[in-house]
């Protein structure tokens, strides 16, 4: 099912939200000695429209301490994040932090803005061969976009993450909003970005599909 919104609404809004001049403002969670995500996002991990504990980032993090398991998160997601910013922030990102894993969830304001299929798969590459450098492991979070951008584009795009996590031997993550965009009462107003109540509907998803790729992989 693909992820539709109401197009005009979506591009007006996506102008609105900061870019990467936050690039380098990172939530970091009580980092120790167990397994340490750094998740690479854009607004949708960003709890964007909330306070920082209502997103499902922060609230897997807590579900993961109730449950005494020994993850930590960086929380790296930035508003408004291109595969651009995310490829320029990685760098530092992985020596100020050294995460054991990342989770990628980028490419679909890349989508969003008309990106070329080429540019946003070459710079998901790049950032899955920096990180894979380093010893990390890597999972790539799907991403879907509208259809009214035309069937081949739309098709392309998708495409893209398969391409990507094949051609790396990486794990592809589904989009944790497959069953929530469709569903007014769970999305805020502006139609893109999931409200409060669905934040611990994500977090369910996310634990089940992370939490025995991140204990498996230590």
């Amino acid at each position: 099912m693909i992820y539709r919104f109401r197009s005009a609404v979506l591009f007006t809004l996506l102008l609105l939200i900061p870019l990467s001049a936050l690039s380098d403002q990172t939530d970091t969670i009580v980092p120790n000695n167990s397994a340490k995500l750094l998740i690479l996002g854009d607004s949708l991990s960003a709890a964007y429209g909330l306070d920082q504990q209502e997103g499902w980032v922060s609230l897997l993090q807590k579900r993961w301490r109730d449950e005494n398991i020994s993850i930590d998160i960086v929380n790296a997601a930035v508003s408004g994040e291109t595969t651009d910013g995310g490829l320029a922030r990685l760098p530092r990102l992985i020596e100020q932090h050294t995460p054991s894993h990342i989770l990628v969830e980028l490419g679909g304001n890349d989508g969003l803005q008309g990106h070329s299929i080429s540019k946003i798969r070459n710079n998901l590459s790049a950032i899955v061969s920096i990180a894979k450098s380093d010893n990390t492991t890597v999972f790539v979070q799907d991403m879907q976009i509208p259809t009214n951008y035309g069937k081949r584009y739309t098709q392309m795009f998708s495409d893209t993450f398969d391409t990507v996590s094949e051609q790396h031997e990486v794990t592809k993550i589904p989009f944790f909003l497959e069953d929530i965009a469709l569903q007014k009462d769970l999305m805020q107003r502006d139609g893109i970005h999931p409200n409060a109540k669905a934040q611990p509907m994500i977090v369910e998803f996310m634990f089940e599909k992370l939490t025995p790729l991140i204990m498996n992989n230590q």
